[in-house]
């Protein structure tokens, strides 16, 4: 599996080429770029260029940039909407659209293979409108992703009963949407149905995971091992998917000065996570 992680955790500082240098030290082969405005400002032609020049001087892969959650300057305190593809209103359904175009245009410089997108907010409901809207906007988006050379994951998330993971199914199937893949958020099953059905449920459709850990109380992006996620049968499981995904580290960005040197902690995560493979392979 491909070992990614997160800007995420550097998401309250300006994304610049020291961060990528201190993941690619972790031991990254790929890097998942968060599009915040105030992190990654995906409308800045001098970062953009910034980041697509620090790629073309690395082998480390831009696996994927993860879509705009809002679209001013400042993810924490924004005024702004939120931005939602699968809104009530039809003005909001477009204004998101083309939040996550300006992020995705940054492709045309960084060569990302895929965006990661939520269908909703948390407390999204299920209903034949949100279906409906929610497959318009996957085929827009992936429309305009495709010439890109970007793939669309759909992640499901807390509380949000649009991207359950079987609703997410479904939505692929109505949709024939084959070329669609889905990126399963531990943390969030965590949180719902759990991982392990999550899993068997989204099955080969799964091509990459946000790895973090919680104790099923609150959406913490904690390190893998500090929650209640079983992590032997956790990897096990992703390990016997016909083709296992991207596990990419995506940890809160509080943890980034309170758990010491950041490239060394981010090794330690990922031997934790080959360790809880192994662990569950001999005891197999």
């Amino acid at each position: 599996m491909l070992k990614a992680i997160s800007t995420h955790i550097f998401l309250k500082q300006r994304l610049h080429a020291g961060h990528l240098e201190t993941l690619a030290h972790a031991g990254a082969e790929g890097i998942e770029v968060f599009a915040a405005r105030q992190h990654f400002d995906y409308t800045s032609r001098q970062q953009v260029r910034e980041i697509a020049n620090w790629f073309r001087d690395h082998s480390m892969r831009p696996w994927a940039l993860h879509a705009p959650l809002r679209g001013d300057v400042d993810h924490e305190r924004g005024n702004s909407p939120s931005v939602n593809v699968v809104d009530v209103e039809k003005a909001r359904r477009i204004d998101a659209m083309d939040e996550v175009k300006r992020a995705l245009e940054s492709a045309e410089q960084i060569p990302f293979s895929h965006m990661i997108l939520h269908l909703g907010e948390r407390g999204q409901s299920w209903s034949p409108r949100t279906l409906e809207n929610a497959m318009a906007a996957i085929e827009h988006l992936g429309a305009f992703a495709r010439p890109l050379g970007v793939q669309i994951l759909l992640e499901n998330l807390e509380k949000n009963e649009v991207t359950e993971p079987q609703k997410l199914i479904e939505i692929l199937s109505i949709g024939h949407f084959d070329d669609i893949g889905i990126c399963l958020d531990l943390g969030h099953a965590n949180l719902n149905e759990g991982v392990a059905s999550a899993i068997s449920t989204m099955g080969e459709r799964i091509l990459s995971v946000h790895v973090h850990d919680n104790k099923g109380d609150r959406d913490a992006h904690l390190w893998p091992g500090d929650g209640t996620i079983p992590w032997p049968q956790t990897m096990q499981a992703l390990q016997a998917l016909p083709n296992p995904p991207a596990t990419v580290l995506e940890i809160h960005r509080d943890l980034e000065f309170s758990e010491g040197p950041t490239a060394e902690r981010l090794r330690k995560a990922f031997e934790f996570l080959d360790a809880a493979a192994r662990t569950h392979e001999n005891n197999a």
